[in-house]
């Protein structure tokens, strides 16, 4: 029966759009493949790389406090990257743009490799393979551990002008037909998971044991490379739907625009804050949206290296316990798909996902032998369910989001209000991850130092802090109208309708039409301004 929807959907979409589909998801598949090997190999790299220095220094260790600096402003740099992107879809084509796009990522995150070799680094040594040296990286670069941060945090701008013209870039795919939107993307997102699942895996198991940390993500610029020539012969349609604003947009100076794009992403924050707290329809997001991407986050990025250098002395092997939770996303993702006609709201997932944060409690208690490959599996299995109700809870808000706030009069003259949200969501988030996992990364740091151990502190940058969000999310789900039931029908009278009204338009369940630029607006990161 899912294989007979399946190809049904299929059946909806032109040949020509069956045909860029395909170009598409395997550019996105070869996109995220190359990311995650790049991400988790950063990420394994600056955990080696400053316990090295505090073992040949013999300095206190300050691991944990620099890998949530490095993350944080990669991800603070992400916001810029999407801002500087914009006037550039106005010029060229979407396509063009995005093909550009990667392969300055690819560039960028092939710095790294080129310092590395400039200053003496090699490939690890056959010896090493199977039998590496504990604590002991000859093999590494002979540079200064905080050359990482400037450059990983420039690599995030690339990053930041990636992800957001991918998110836009299917609309110019399928046209205006909602429907097909959400088809497309349900596929992309799929397809989009399986990949970064294998690719945390291969980066673990394969990629670093072979060719070390400093040179395992040795395959990201030519996966960015290879595409960006499926993307280039992608068929999109936004030269004729942006011929107009490119007419403008060719009369003025890109950096003014810039400058522009910078003013109205700080007042779609505001905008967006206004809206957040003006009642108790919206309040509600900031928690079930912002707090919960963090923990999600925080897992991935914070206790996953922690436990893999920590307890099992391998930060390889953090990729195995990532790995684990995207493939918890992908299952989450799918079910929302498979059920969205049983459970037509958020909350349930939203419930769901609060409750399985406290899988995090074993953690403190665990006790597992290192350097066995089974225990970080042991890992990655119990990060599936956790994953699996965040993305399930990430994928059904979203389109609350979309359908409550397009309802919205746009009183602000610059901005869409659905643009506004997810730009002080998103922010709320970035800000958030930036400042915790920097401090808590220290506190790490400060318990290593003096116990030997982290346990006593994972007892509260996990256990205690997954508990007060769980209270915070699950408290949230009970504030809009309708929530008091375990599956409610709707909230606020808000019900998710995909009638398609036209190009650029679609209708809301109270008849208002809304167009087909804010119904995209809640899936980036940035601001979308109004015409």
């Amino acid at each position: 029966m899912v294989f007979n929807g399946f190809r049904e959907r299929l059946r909806s979409f032109s040949p020509q759009e069956r045909k860029a589909i395909f170009f598409y998801i395997c550019g996105i598949m070869l996109y995220k493949f190359g990311l995650e090997a790049f991400n988790g190999s950063i990420t394994a790299l600056v955990t080696n790389r400053y316990d090295y220095e505090s073992t040949t220094d013999g300095t206190p260790s300050r691991t944990f406090e620099r890998l949530g600096l490095i993350q944080g402003l990669n991800q603070a740099t992400q916001c810029v990257g999407s801002i500087l992107i914009g006037p550039l879809i106005k010029h060229y084509k979407t396509k063009n743009v995005l093909s550009a796009a990667i392969l300055l990522f690819g560039l960028m995150t092939a710095i790294l490799l080129i310092l590395d070799a400039a200053t003496g680094g090699t490939f690890i040594p056959s010896e090493y393979r199977k039998n590496h040296p504990e604590d002991y990286w000859p093999y590494y670069g002979n540079y200064p551990n905080d050359t990482i941060i400037p450059i990983y945090a420039i690599a995030g701008i690339t990053y930041g002008m990636v992800e957001l013209i991918r998110r836009v870039i299917p609309r110019d795919i399928v046209g205006g037909n909602v429907q097909k939107l959400r088809q497309m993307d349900a596929m992309v997102h799929i397809f989009y998971e399986v990949a970064g699942t294998t690719g945390a895996f291969v980066t673990a198991l394969v990629l670093i044991p072979n060719l070390g940390n400093n040179r395992s993500f040795v395959i990201t610029p030519i996966c960015f490379a290879l595409a960006a020539v499926l993307w280039f012969f992608v068929v999109d349609a936004s030269e004729e739907r942006n011929a107009l604003a490119r007419a403008e947009a060719q009369s003025s100076n890109y950096f003014v625009a810039v400058g522009r794009g910078f003013l109205t992403f700080f007042e779609s924050i505001w905008v967006g804050a206004k809206i957040i707290f003006s009642s108790r329809r919206f309040v509600w997001l900031l928690p079930a949206y912002g707090v919960a991407l963090y923990a999600h986050r925080y897992l991935e990025n914070g206790i996953a290296p922690q436990v893999a250098r920590r307890y099992l002395d391998e930060s390889a092997w953090s990729q195995i316990m990532v790995g684990g939770s995207n493939f918890g996303e992908l299952l989450g993702a799918l079910f929302v798909f498979l059920f969205t006609n049983v459970i037509k709201t958020p909350i349930p997932w939203l419930r769901l996902d609060a409750l399985l944060l406290l899988i995090v409690w074993y953690i403190p208690y665990w006790n597992p032998p290192s350097r066995q490959v089974g225990q970080a599996w042991i890992v990655a299995a119990t990060f599936l369910p956790i994953s699996f109700g965040w993305a399930a809870g990430d994928v059904s808000l979203a389109a609350y989001i979309q359908a409550s706030l397009a309802r919205l009069e746009n009183k602000e003259h610059n901005v869409s209000p659905l643009a506004a949200v997810m730009a002080f969501l998103y922010s709320f988030y970035v800000v958030s991850y930036a400042i915790s996992s920097t401090f808590l990364g220290r506190y790490i740091d400060a318990m290593y130092n003096r116990l030997g151990e982290v346990s006593t502190a994972l007892t509260y940058t996990a256990g205690v802090q997954f508990t007060v969000i769980f209270a915070i999310v699950l408290l949230a789900t009970f504030i809009p109208k309708g929530s008091r039931a375990i599956n409610p029908e709707m909230l606020d009278d808000t019900k998710l309708e995909d009638e398609e009204l036209g190009e650029g338009t679609t209708k809301t369940s109270d008849g208002k039409d809304i167009s087909k630029e804010a119904v995209l607006d809640s899936k980036t990161h940035a601001f979308v301004t109004r015409t």
